[in-house]
């Protein structure tokens, strides 16, 4: 099979994750571009980057006439994470390529081991305001992992919302991704050295079809229970994350 089918088939799998369930798109996109297009480690979490954030953008949008997005709690939760975004940015590329791998393994098992634990439901409706110093920290914590391992945090910060800042579940989900564009953002503008090792032939195609997946997982998003998604995706994160981490160690 070629690159360009390959890249065209993962890029609509990372856009029907992060459409449908707010996150977990580049969980999936950096190991794609690793081990189905060759890209190194790096190049792979710079190039993750770059996809995450134009199918966030793409995504926050369709979320956004939802009116599904809290756009200052949003605003307040991403700031906290710039800096440690961007700071985390500039230090992974002098990180060796296996230790890389195995931090990213690492944060995917956890996420997944997150999605198939028993949910726990927001008390009411989301006021902005809600436990700020923790909020703060959790935001700060979410920009260091995007800086570092090329993952926008979705994953992470759809739970962080519901739990934290007690925002109802589309809420959430809407308003991660929010944070996902910012973070990405923050991030990429630290990694310009990187971006030589990418091929932008292949970037470009799957861009695109993670754009179009994201619109297609807005509407699976309506017609199939969240926790037969989050399941799903638990189930083939896991499946990941042991495959990245043996190929780490070995």
């Amino acid at each position: 099979m070629s690159a360009l089918i390959l890249a065209l088939i993962a890029g609509a799998v990372v856009g029907l994750a992060l459409g449908a369930l707010g996150g977990g798109g580049s969980v999936l996109a950096v190991p794609a571009l690793i081990y189905l297009l060759g890209f190194t480690p790096a190049a792979a979490t710079t190039a993750g980057l770059i996809i995450v954030t134009a199918t966030s953008l793409t995504a926050l949008y369709a979320h956004a006439r939802s009116g599904t997005v809290r756009w200052r709690a949003g605003a307040l939760f991403a700031a906290a994470g710039l800096l440690p975004a961007a700071a985390a940015g500039a230090a992974a590329s002098r990180l060796p390529q296996p230790i890389l791998t195995a931090a990213f393994a690492a944060v995917a098992a956890l996420a997944a081991v997150g999605m198939l634990r028993p949910g726990r439901t927001a008390a009411g409706p989301a006021t902005g305001g809600a436990r700020p110093v923790r909020a703060a920290g959790t935001g700060a914590g979410l920009g260091a992992l995007t800086g570092l391992l090329g993952v926008g945090g979705g994953f992470l910060a759809v739970p962080a919302l519901v739990t934290v800042l007690a925002f109802e579940m589309q809420a959430a989900v809407g308003t991660s991704l929010l944070v996902i564009s910012a973070n990405s953002l923050a991030s990429l503008a630290t990694r310009s050295a990187t971006t030589a090792g990418i091929d932008w032939a292949l970037i470009g195609p799957f861009t695109g079809a993670a754009i179009l997946g994201a619109w297609d997982g807005k509407r699976l998003a309506a017609k199939v229970t969240g926790t037969l998604l989050q399941r799903t995706f638990a189930v083939v994160l896991l499946a990941v994350a042991a495959f990245m981490l043996v190929d780490a160690l070995i």
